[in-house]
């Protein structure tokens, strides 16, 4: 059954009334509320958002913590991998691509049908990494390696490292700068193993958008 018009527009204008404040707790509370179709439309705003200055740092966090809070992403992977010791891994590679994607997408399709269609990219490239007999130019790596390599050496990615979230800053730079082992950023900060991974993950991807979205040229290219 589709959603009541004006109930999903309520929601719609709630949420975008949150990122434009800056409001990230009520943004929350309004996806939290959500029932499933209604979640969809929430999920195609914030993806809108994110790629408009001013509400595109939030807008983009709340996006990757739900897509990866919701298991969205690796449900999509899991389905096309029969390897499942690399979903986490493509799930991950998959986060940071929608990231640094957002400001290309226009709505045309459905959030869900754009996202598969990165999964299937994505999925593709693990499976061409794996035929390769020759290791893989940085350029060419999967895109959390290449991100984490990016987090450790290149100081404009660690301007946009500093300002994320503290929640996501202090696993990413334990991870990735200090080089610390997941299991011992997780001990360092008192927090489950997942957890820790999960928020490593969406830190990246956020990241990732940050220092893509202004270098972008228009269209996709995930």
């Amino acid at each position: 059954m589709p959603p009541a018009p004006a109930r999903a527009d309520d929601a719609v204008s709630s949420l975008h009334r949150a990122v434009v404040d800056g409001d990230g707790t009520t943004a929350r509370r309004v996806l939290a509320e959500a029932g499933e179709e209604v979640h969809e439309l929430l999920l195609s705003a914030l993806a809108r958002a994110a790629g408009r200055e001013g509400t595109g740092a939030l807008a983009t966090e709340l996006l990757v913590e739900e897509l990866d809070a919701a298991g969205t992403v690796r449900r999509m992977v899991g389905a096309s991998l029969l390897d499942g010791s690399a979903v986490d891994d493509v799930s991950q590679d998959v986060l940071i691509s929608v990231a640094e994607s957002l400001p290309s997408f226009r709505g045309g399709s459905k959030l869900s049908t754009w996202v598969h269609s990165i999964v299937r990219r994505r999925v593709a490239d693990h499976l061409r990494r794996q035929r390769a007999s020759a290791p893989l130019p940085e350029e060419e790596a999967h895109p959390a390696a290449r991100m984490s390599s990016m987090i450790a050496t290149r100081a404009t990615v660690q301007e946009a490292l500093a300002q994320l979230p503290e929640l996501y800053r202090e696993p990413v730079v334990l991870r990735d700068v200090d080089g610390l082992p997941y299991a011992d950023v997780a001990e360092r900060l008192g927090r489950p193993l997942g957890t820790v991974k999960a928020q490593i993950a969406r830190g990246r991807a956020m990241v990732a958008a940050r220092i893509q979205a202004p270098e972008r040229a228009p269209g996709d290219r995930s």
